[in-house]
């Protein structure tokens, strides 16, 4: 059984609709990130999740229950927001034990969750301290042991680290995905940073205008993405889409760039007819340059650490390659490009759907 399960959940803001037709299920002690741009409906989709809002249609379950008429204190959830929400007031032992005073522990037990809590999230060294007085990531553990010291069923988070700077980042991300895999806490994650959902999550469900276009593992959704938007959306450097058709011979299918043709494995794409106009798409890391190949003129040059990239322009349009190490290689230079057929992503030009081995996906 599901641990949490979205059914046909829909909803409305007088005639706008922000959700359409969501379906989920979550598994116990799993970690989803719902990614997507601004205003795809991550956030509101969340705010169902906790409570915060009342679907317009659908139900939503937590580990079978109908639990739409229930408040987050019923559903047992905890929430941490983007802003931290803490009492600037308050110390930090007084921010992360609050809802259990609320809830009318006893004092000692209040200091022993707060302190045992405290030094998972190594912040037994400022627990008298105010909020203002600490760093941005120590304000965000704050947030997290607030949430984690209710020992709740559900972990939900809301762009958490969006206030961060870019090292804190990936520091915060760390430390959220070992605590989860040492309590295996239910948690659903809400960013629009593919980065941070592709590093932290054991399913990823991308959102776009209120539907969910693909729900899978990190290597799913990068490497076998359902249609064009999902493969233009995931992935550093973006994947370029370029025109092309399907070209039937005795000898096999090809792709037909321009004048070029890409020959493709006999009897795959069979149920695409010939001249089937398709969009191509190709990882950047399956770009290589050649000695031979197809011809192509370097535009831009954008080193990046451990790899450099290479934006290049050919017949087909505008291509990207990642090559590693810094590459000696200048705008304007003339190169070959080899393309590895087994990695091409194809889409229907008019569906945005994939294209896959045995036909339309």
């Amino acid at each position: 059984m599901p641990h949490v399960e979205l059914e046909a959940i829909g909803k409305s803001y007088g005639p706008v609709t922000v959700c359409h037709d969501v379906n989920l299920s979550i598994e116990q002690g799993e970690f989803v990130t719902l990614l997507g741009a601004s205003g795809c409906g991550k956030t509101t989709t969340l705010n169902l999740i906790a409570g915060l809002d009342d679907p317009t249609t659908g139900d939503i379950r937590m580990e079978g229950r109908r639990v739409n008429e229930l408040s987050p204190v019923q559903r047992d959830i905890a929430m941490v927001f983007q802003n931290y929400a803490l009492y600037p007031h308050m110390s930090v032992a007084e921010n992360i034990g609050f809802t259990l005073r609320v809830r009318g522990l006893r004092r000692p037990e209040i200091r022993a969750r707060v302190e045992e809590v405290a030094a998972s999230l190594e912040l037994s060294h400022v627990l008298d301290r105010l909020p203002a007085q600490l760093s941005g990531g120590q304000q965000q553990r704050v947030a997290i042991g607030r949430a984690l010291v209710r020992e709740p069923k559900v972990f939900l988070f809301d762009e958490p680290f969006s206030n961060l700077d870019a090292s804190l980042r990936v520091r915060m991300r760390a430390e959220v995905k070992e605590l989860h895999q040492r309590l295996g806490v239910t948690s659903i994650f809400v960013t629009h940073d593919q980065e941070e959902a592709m590093s932290i999550s054991d399913r990823i469900a991308v959102m776009n205008r209120g539907r969910i276009e693909q729900l899978g593992t990190p290597e799913e959704i990068y490497a076998s993405p359902a249609n064009r938007y999902v493969a233009t959306f995931i992935g550093s450097p973006q994947i370029e889409l370029f025109q092309g058709v399907l070209a039937r011979a005795s000898t096999g299918v090809s792709l037909r760039i321009g004048a070029e043709l890409l020959g493709l494995a006999p009897g795959l794409y069979a149920g695409a007819p010939d001249g089937t106009k398709i969009d191509i798409g190709i990882r950047a890391e399956h770009v290589r340059l050649a000695d031979h190949g197809i011809p192509a003129t370097v535009r831009l040059v954008q080193p990046v650490g451990p790899s450099t990239h290479v934006t290049l322009d050919w017949q087909g349009g505008t291509i990207t390659a990642r090559l590693n190490g810094f590459a000696r290689i200048e705008r304007g230079q003339l190169v070959h490009l080899d393309l590895d057929a087994r990695h091409l992503l194809l889409f229907d030009s008019n569906t945005g759907g994939r294209i896959t081995a045995n036909g339309p996906g």
